[in-house]
């Protein structure tokens, strides 16, 4: 295998989710709104990885592995719903740009769960991304308004992210394809548990074309950027894949821009600025850790 295929298959990865948006907002337009579009997407991938996952059985049966799948299904879940949610109805260059402060929520939790050491460049780092943040949501306005549940929603995605990448790093006895299926079911079965509840619709009145970019969507597009981010962190260097994947973001504020029309404001760029340079700081210091998965938002 090429040194240079991991490289390529992770940014083309990287752009699949960036641009993840397109397929998203078509979906809920055809019909299919943010909840019952996530239920039917991540549920056609749990079934497809089912196979695997009682097939590695006798590999996560200790009480130990299955404490670590059920919090991946419960955080890595939630993260998906979040910010599949923030995405079909937000702005995608300010949701982007709020789930990016993942250097905040990694750095934290380390310290706080694994007993990670943090250096003065990774506090830096967080004060970035902190003050990003703030700018992108309206810096002193906040005073006067709350942020909307959108903005909340799409911080509460990388929150959730974050310490999932923390379990499935610990989770090393599992395999990556087993971890994958709990974090399908578990985004599977909060959206049934919110349709079943009535807090949001199930579509019954769709079309059939509408289900049909639904199934290729998850298949051809949900699916491979899953397996592919996976399979390229595995095969490099923490610090060069973290660099590798700031490329969702650049691509979801590129096509956002020239596709969807959006725009920034001057505060609004300054705090994006602010966070991609603190995850930029954050992947280069990672190449001093041990190599790990790295969890990619879907």
């Amino acid at each position: 295998m090429t040194a240079a295929r991991p490289v390529l298959v992770l940014l083309g990865a990287s752009v699949l989710w960036g641009a993840s948006w397109l397929p998203l907002k078509a979906i809920n337009e055809a019909g299919i709104s943010g909840v019952a579009l996530t239920f039917g997407a991540y549920g056609l991938l749990a079934l497809l990885l089912t196979p695997w996952l009682l097939a590695s059985f006798g590999r996560w049966r200790h009480p130990e592995s299955m404490r670590q799948l059920l919090l991946i299904a419960l955080l890595g879940g939630g993260a998906n719903l979040a910010f599949t949610t923030a995405l079909v109805y937000g702005e995608v260059v300010r949701v982007m740009v709020l789930f990016y402060p993942l250097p905040v929520w990694g750095v934290l939790g380390g310290k706080l769960f694994l007993g990670e050491s943090v250096d003065g460049w990774r506090w830096l780092g967080v004060v970035l991304a902190v003050g990003g943040a703030v700018l992108v949501l309206g810096a002193w306005e906040l005073l006067d308004s709350p942020p909307s549940w959108l903005d909340l929603v799409a911080l509460l995605s990388g929150l959730l992210f974050a310490l999932n990448n923390l379990v499935f790093r610990a989770a090393q006895r599992v395999p990556v394809r087993t971890k994958l299926a709990a974090m399908f079911w578990g985004c599977t079965l909060l959206a049934a548990g919110i349709l079943l509840t009535g807090l949001a619709a199930f579509p019954v009145s769709v079309v059939g074309a509408a289900w049909g970019g639904l199934i290729l969507y998850a298949v051809f597009w949900l699916l491979l950027a899953n397996i592919g981010s996976q399979w390229a962190v595995t095969h490099l260097e923490a610090g060069r894949a973290s660099i590798i994947i700031i490329m969702e973001l650049v691509t979801a504020v590129v096509t956002a821009t020239w596709i969807g029309g959006e725009t920034m404001d001057a505060l609004e760029l300054l705090g994006g600025t602010l966070i991609l340079v603190a995850a930029s700081i954050e992947a280069l210091r990672a190449e001093t850790d041990e190599p790990a998965v790295v969890q990619s938002e879907g």
